[in-house]
């Protein structure tokens, strides 16, 4: 069994075990052993046999059409992220082409986050590994850290930052939403030693993260807020917006924006390098 299918398994399984019969107009049918709906029920609403579906569930390497895979992805109630995380898994969608040149080098990524001051802003990975960031970002986050920091990754910061969640006012809905977005990253980074190292450690230094991993939920970008609790600032909202780097397919760039007034007159506390008065002024 290839990685990709074995995760298509348990992507399946953990997708099926989320509709419920009553959700596609079937009878409860009494007490089930395991929730969502039975495998001969999703085959039958999509129209697939119920072995074929079986061997798909099981990760076993058959031929799945783009019009099969669709049937079944409706079954299931996919959005578009969960359908793309479907096809990748199903390894029914072209491979990225390599591309032939880079338009952009990393050495403007300085120059660029500079131009966003006094907006935090930061570059990284799809794995959320730090890859850069401005002043602004690293005066915000200066006193995040109360234990060394081992891993310059936004996820690690929040799920090993003992403080995160008193420091992150809505950490209940950022760490699902950056557990999404990994699992939506994996399916092109399936194998890679890397990434299979990083999520073993994850799993095994924090239940949370994978109990949420468990899950095989996935997310697609959106803006979405970020409130934090700053030392000297207070309390801060934002609204953190990402944009991809075509040229480096592999890196995302976020910016926060303050999210009302208050926030946007409270930012300049945050500065490292402003003396008070003048912070405040």
């Amino acid at each position: 069994m290839s990685t990709h299918r074995a995760e298509l398994g348990e992507f399946l399984k953990a997708r099926r075990a989320r509709v419920s019969p009553e959700d596609v107009g079937l009878p409860a049918g009494g007490r089930r052993r395991t929730p969502g709906l039975r495998r001969e029920e999703l085959a039958q609403l999509a129209g697939v046999g119920v072995t074929w579906y079986t061997w798909l569930e099981q990760g076993r390497p058959i031929n799945a059409s783009g019009q099969v895979l669709d049937a079944v992805a409706a079954t299931l109630r996919l959005n578009s992220i969960e359908r793309e995380h479907l096809y990748r898994l199903a390894e029914a969608t072209p491979v990225r082409p390599p591309r032939a040149t880079v338009c952009a080098k990393e050495n403007v990524f300085a120059e660029i986050l500079d131009a966003l001051d006094p907006l935090p802003a930061v570059i990284t990975n799809t794995r959320f590994d730090i890859v850069r960031t401005n002043a602004a970002f690293s005066d915000l986050f200066h006193d995040w850290h109360r234990l060394p920091c081992i891993h310059k990754n936004l996820l690690w910061c929040i799920v090993t930052e003992p403080t995160a969640r008193q420091q992150l006012l809505n950490y209940d809905t950022e760490l699902p939403y950056l557990v999404g977005r990994l699992r939506s990253a994996y399916g092109e980074h399936l194998g890679d030693p890397d990434w299979e190292t990083d999520l073993e450690r994850l799993q095994a230094l924090s239940p949370e993260f994978a109990q949420l991993w468990s899950r095989h939920e996935v997310a697609a970008c959106t803006p979405r807020p970020r409130h934090v609790i700053h030392p000297a600032a207070g309390e801060l909202h934002f609204t953190v917006t990402e944009f991809a780097l075509p040229a480096h397919p592999d890196l995302i760039l976020f910016v926060e924006t303050p999210a009302d007034e208050e926030t946007r007159t409270r930012l300049p506390l945050t500065r490292r390098s402003l003396e008070p008065a003048e912070a405040s002024a």
